[in-house]
């Protein structure tokens, strides 16, 4: 008779304590078994707000060092991941590399946050628990291996995706609760510019400054937008113009803090 294997083991003590304390350590361990990441985090965006962090756990104290001073901050606003909470992205596992914008690691978001993180490489499994909220168990690799996942790891992960997402839904079945749509960004960033700067953006140009903070190219812009590249000049040019600034460093620096702290920017909208 086969005895199973470590991760069918970790995944039985998964369900065994579902809805129970102890399950996020348990599915930390069946996640452990199945890719051996060196750090997980599970966070629950919702409509408005920073999202919730309801686990995490690493080896290398850098990786969530800027945690709560940026990225819960605000800079989560720029993240590829909570683009896909925006975009309610179907339910199953995303590796950062297929879903990040074509500039992403020319950003200033990347250069000044992410790449401080150590991260070398990022999995996560959507889930949706509830109405408006959506679950991120991300799975990380980071300086401790320095090491990306390789295929058949994620191709596992791929796998093993719509237990992740059963397991999550049920245990988080009533968190925070959202009761409306996810915001608007790039409103909520034009409402602050003109409200705190005195900048006065249309929603365009609004909506052309937070894809360059993402990290999207002009080709990028273009398709996302539906608009020639040349258009998309224009606009950043406009941008510029009435930011009185001529860099994307300028750009990051002015709007990050307009990012920060949503329930101000809500607020001021």
């Amino acid at each position: 008779m086969a005895l199973p294997n470590l991760a069918e083991t970790q995944l039985a003590e998964a369900i065994r304590l579902n809805g129970h304390p102890g399950f996020e350590q348990a599915l930390a361990s069946f996640l452990r078994a199945t890719c051996a990441p060196d750090n997980l985090i599970i966070l629950a965006y919702r409509s408005a707000g920073p999202p919730l962090v309801l686990y995490r756990q690493t080896d290398h104290p850098q990786v969530f060092s800027e945690l709560n001073r940026t990225y819960l901050a605000g800079a989560y606003r720029l993240d590829p991941f909570y683009d896909l909470h925006l975009r309610r992205a179907s339910a199953g596992a995303y590796r950062i590399q297929d879903i990040a914008p074509d500039a992403f690691q020319r950003s200033r978001y990347f250069i000044e946050y992410y790449d401080q993180t150590t991260l070398v490489d990022e999995i996560t499994f959507v889930a949706y628990p509830s109405p408006w909220v959506t679950l991120n168990i991300c799975v990380g690799r980071d300086a401790s291996s320095g090491k990306v996942f390789s295929m058949r790891e994620v191709e596992t992960c791929t796998r093993i995706a719509p237990i992740v997402q059963a397991l999550s839904e049920v245990h988080w079945a009533s968190v925070a609760r959202s009761t409306g749509p996810a915001e608007d960004t790039s409103a909520l960033l034009a409402a602050a510019a003109r409200s705190r700067l005195g900048i006065h953006l249309s929603p365009r140009q609004a909506e052309v400054a937070l894809l360059i903070l993402r990290g999207h190219s002009t080709v990028s812009i273009g398709l996302r937008l539906g608009v020639s590249a040349q258009t998309v000049k224009v606009f950043r040019k406009q941008l510029y113009s009435r930011c009185q600034i001529s860099s994307q460093a300028e750009l990051f620096a002015l709007m990050l803090p307009l990012l920060k702290d949503g329930a101000d920017i809500t607020q001021s909208a």
